[in-house]
């Protein structure tokens, strides 16, 4: 059994409701069919019921037994409204806002994922990072004591020794585009959080760097060392390492020759990597090259799921970032 196909079978046995706010893509209802087939979660879709099963007779798939809500005309609508003006109240929001805001299926989605009627949401084939964070920020929040949202990349690499038989956390690779010490130091921490509870790993932590304990010098490689010591002091419990490089974090003869005392290196299966630039062109490259299965991002930091996809993802992405949000629902 694959790394995906385990993924998807803990899934089935979570039983949880995710909400799909982008009822008027076609790969969402077409994600949303195979998921009801499978038993993968349940699903609520955001959008105009007519026209979303209009979507999907054009794209000749099943969608009968899903919940297909317009939020406008939800029951639930007002308390949504009034809920919202509640929580921006302080940040100058008005009620009468708050209504208009709460007919956006983002932020309609986000408040049933804050209110309990949904375990997760997952969105982002149409909408921007930005456009599915910011309801996340405003609505669920960050889990108490978690002061960075971040997010990770699962990747599982076919025939490869390396990793975790070729499974790994990459991160950040979508949201933070240049973390300080302390950042990188909360993204490392949760992304060890996702190896371990989501991915079903335990964590051994790279922080990868052009150097390797001392062997490059610059304010890049002293913002991997600090992060590194920050980790160790917030998080003693993890194996983490840095700053190493990727050959020295990966393979075990090269992590033995350049750090020998390393707890982590040549067995490395979280990379984190040092900024945004790096970490995007990171993955793609394992991606394409390595014909990996990148499933994500993953968003690590809020108090309840929220996951945002790429807008390049496929049909078979979202299923398999659904089946991962029914997973992080779990913990």
């Amino acid at each position: 059994m694959s790394f995906i196909e385990s993924v998807v079978a803990r899934a089935k046995t979570a039983n949880r409701h995710i909400v799909l706010p982008e009822g008027k893509e076609p790969r969402v209802v077409r994600a949303a069919a195979i998921i009801k087939a499978e038993g993968i979660a349940r699903l609520t879709i955001l959008g105009k019921p007519d026209e979303i099963k209009k979507l999907a007779e054009q794209e000749g798939v099943d969608i009968s037994g899903i919940d297909l809500i317009d939020p406008e005309t939800a029951p639930n609508f007002a308390e949504y409204a009034k809920a919202f003006y509640e929580l921006r109240k302080a940040k100058g929001m008005t009620e009468e806002k708050a209504v208009e805001t709460m007919k956006d299926p983002m932020y309609y989605g986000t408040m049933m994922v804050k209110m309990g009627a949904a375990d997760g949401l997952v969105a982002g084939a149409l909408c921007t990072t930005a456009d599915t964070l910011r309801p996340g920020l405003q609505i669920v929040k960050t889990a108490p004591g978690v002061k960075t949202v971040s997010s990770s990349f699962v990747m599982e690499v076919p025939d490869c020794q390396f990793g975790e038989n070729g499974v790994f956390v990459f991160a950040d690779c979508a949201i933070n585009i240049q973390p300080d010490a302390q950042q990188l130091c909360d993204i490392a921490i949760a992304s060890a959080h996702t190896a371990k509870n989501v991915v079903g790993i335990e964590p051994r932590v790279a922080m990868l760097s052009y150097s390797t304990k001392g062997s490059g010098k610059g304010e890049a490689v002293d913002k991997v060392v600090a992060a590194t010591a920050l980790i160790k002091e917030q998080a003693p419990e993890l194996l983490v390492d840095g700053e190493l490089q990727a050959d020295a974090a990966l393979v075990e003869t090269v992590g033995r020759l350049k750090s020998p005392n390393s707890p982590v290196a040549g067995r490395a299966n979280v990379l984190i990597f040092p900024d945004l630039q790096s970490g995007n062109i990171g993955y793609k490259l394992v991606q394409r090259l390595a014909k990996a299965t990148a499933i994500g991002p993953l968003c690590q930091g809020f108090a309840k799921p929220i996951n945002d996809l790429s807008r390049g993802c496929s049909t078979e992405d979202i299923v398999h970032v659904v089946a991962l949000t029914c997973l992080q629902a779990m913990n």
